[in-house]
């Protein structure tokens, strides 16, 4: 990945931005604010990847208004219409606790792991991202 450009960065929800509650929405998760928070200010821009649809997707989307991380999609890339008819959400980097290989970590007494942000952030300072 090129350091200095405009990253487009696709983050799931539930796991990833907060603990599994599903339906509801659960904690947060440590480290998940800040580092989009970062990622925002470095001029990255976030799309919210998700299942979620309707009321519960509203309740995630709001999740990231309150916390002011500013969505450039949601479970879509605004621009890729313009060259694809393909449903899938194209970005250069997706963060998800169900990818392979993204560092997880697990919280006393749940049992679906969480996304590690503090590995992720490692991650992507190393890689000139953060």
């Amino acid at each position: 990945m090129a350091r200095s450009e405009s990253k487009i960065i696709a983050v799931d929800f539930d796991g990833t931005c907060v603990e599994h509650e599903y339906p509801n929405v659960g904690l947060d998760v440590e480290g998940a604010v800040d580092t989009l928070l970062r990622l925002r200010k470095r001029g990255h821009r976030i799309i919210l990847f998700t299942m979620r649809s309707g009321e519960r997707l509203d309740a995630a989307v709001r999740w990231f208004k309150e916390r002011r991380i500013e969505l450039w999609g949601i479970n879509r890339n605004p621009e890729q219409e313009e060259w694809t008819a393909s449903p899938k959400v194209y970005a250069h980097l997706y963060i998800d606790d169900a990818a392979l290989g993204c560092p997880v970590r697990f919280i006393d007494g749940v049992a679906r792991p969480v996304v590690d942000w503090g590995k992720v952030s490692q991650e992507l300072e190393y890689h000139g991202i953060l």
